[in-house]
């Protein structure tokens, strides 16, 4: 069975950090690309941040400059570190895996910046 698990969020205050990882499991082949997309309440799913499997990243112009999305090379284990976090990056947090045959969607974390 193939799972994509993320973690790490959590309530922080403006300006503070996290950092969330995505760690998928299973049987997964050929994965192309590993993104992190958010949804804030009332709004559509954005994409955050995507790296693929040659390194190349893109991102969000909202996180430019403060987020930056990595991998570790052994694993497919993908972090997204968020620096200088804003009461506007408050979101569900999901992790999407995208392989050349189909995808993988983990569930979900919660990143709450608050004062």
């Amino acid at each position: 069975q193939v799972q994509v698990v993320e973690s790490g969020g959590g309530l922080v205050q403006p300006g503070g950090s996290l950092r969330l990882s995505c760690a998928p499991s299973g049987s997964i082949f050929s994965i192309y690309r590993i993104g992190w997309y958010r949804r804030a309440p009332g709004k559509q799913r954005e994409l955050v941040a995507t790296i693929t499997s040659g390194g190349t990243t893109n991102y969000a112009d909202s996180v430019k400059g403060r987020f930056t999305i990595s991998r570790e090379n052994a694993k497919n284990t993908v972090y997204l570190q968020m620096n200088s976090l804003k009461p506007e990056d408050t979101a569900v947090y999901s992790c999407h895996v995208e392989t050349h045959y189909t995808n993988y969607w983990g569930r979900g974390t919660q990143v709450t910046v608050s004062s």
